[in-house]
């Protein structure tokens, strides 16, 4: 289960999201906070200011190990010169989430399109130097102080791709998200079925 609520110290100070705000902070070395959540190979703590989101690649500052998410992206990437299939950007997506909804953006319905397009050939060559996407998403709320790093993150697993060397993440309203866009698995999740 992504779920467990135990009791870390920090060990240096961590930057950090503010829940749902999206304010970025540090928390300082020696705070006490409490993971509510690890998914996505992030965090979601509570502490005496609040809730925030710190991110996988700060583990270490709460004395866990680098989540499996986030590993692939400080791996080399396998790059045998195909490009990416649609399923590993699917795949990659399903690691992002909502530091409030326990869900992944993709079964959550937030991810409304992706286009691979080739990036220009280097010279002296006729393949392509690889692929950019181009992402277009949305979120639960137009308020939602979180989408920026929502967005962020969706980015940063797409990168991780094979073959992927650019992406941009735009965050749309249209059309308005709504619970129907939950996928079975989603809402399985969230008891709504």
């Amino acid at each position: 289960m992504a779920t467990c609520s135990d009791n870390k110290t920090l060990t240096a100070d961590t930057p950090a999201t503010v829940v749902p705000s999206g304010e970025a902070i540090v928390i300082p070395a020696g705070s006490v906070v409490t993971v509510t959540h690890r998914l996505g190979g992030n965090f979601t703590v509570t502490w005496e200011f609040g809730m925030a989101r710190i991110s996988g690649m700060h583990a270490a500052n709460l004395g866990e190990e680098m989540p499996d998410a986030l590993k692939k992206l400080t791996d080399d990437k396998k790059d045998d010169g195909t490009p990416p299939s649609e399923t590993d950007l699917w795949e990659a997506l399903k690691t992002v989430f909502d530091p409030e909804i326990p869900v992944n953006i993709v079964d959550l319905g937030l991810v409304y399109s992706l286009d691979l397009e080739p990036m220009s050939p280097t010279e002296g060559n006729q393949t392509p130097s690889g692929y950019k996407v181009w992402m277009k998403m949305t979120l639960t709320a137009p308020g939602c102080g979180m989408g920026p790093a929502i967005a962020a993150d969706a980015k940063e697993r797409l990168l991780a791709v094979r073959q992927i060397k650019d992406a941009q993440v735009d965050i749309v309203w249209d059309p308005p998200w709504n619970q129907e866009m939950i996928s079975e698995v989603g809402k399985m999740e969230l008891g709504l079925l």
